[in-house]
């Protein structure tokens, strides 16, 4: 499984629209399957950062299962992270952020080979931009925003599946 984050940028205010450098922004999570169909999307303002919206994302999830291991970047590299995915019985696979020391290090290179798959979510991301509707957020109630996201996950689906 994936994990990864996109950011919208957005016309109007509302809800979940949060400051960013550039503006105001809704940030998009997703969780991947290996295949890159979509598994979980969730909206959320610009402002927090992902690791505190992994639960979030995950319980947003479309299928009944959880998945066995979620890979993310190194912005996922967190103790307390780990230790929440490991009780839920998730495996985290993250890259070491260069401030961890040699002492610390949770990642052994065998499972970070599953991270050169990373792409795959990537282009979860770039099959969403196809939609003009999902590049820039024009809804002003998040529900509706989120509402279009799903719409464009289940076309991605049918034309991955079907």
């Amino acid at each position: 499984m994936f994990h990864r984050w996109q950011l919208r940028k957005c016309k109007k205010g509302g809800a979940a629209v949060g400051k960013t450098k550039r503006g105001k922004g809704t940030k998009l999570m997703a969780v991947a399957n290996r295949d890159g169909a979509p598994v979980a999307i969730h909206i959320e303002s610009a402002s927090p950062h992902e690791v505190t919206l992994v639960t979030a994302t995950l319980a947003a999830r479309f299928t009944q299962k959880r998945p066995e291991r979620l890979i993310g970047d190194k912005a996922y590299d967190s103790d307390r992270l780990d230790r929440t995915m490991a009780d839920i019985g998730i495996e985290m696979i993250a890259p070491h952020r260069a401030n961890r020391t040699a002492d610390s290090q949770t990642q052994d290179g065998r499972p970070l080979r599953r991270y050169k798959r990373r792409w795959k979510v990537e282009r979860l991301f770039a099959w969403l931009q196809n939609f003009r509707r999902l590049v820039t957020r024009y809804e002003y109630k998040a529900e509706n925003f989120l509402g279009f996201v799903h719409l464009g996950c289940m076309i991605i689906l049918m034309r991955t599946y079907f």
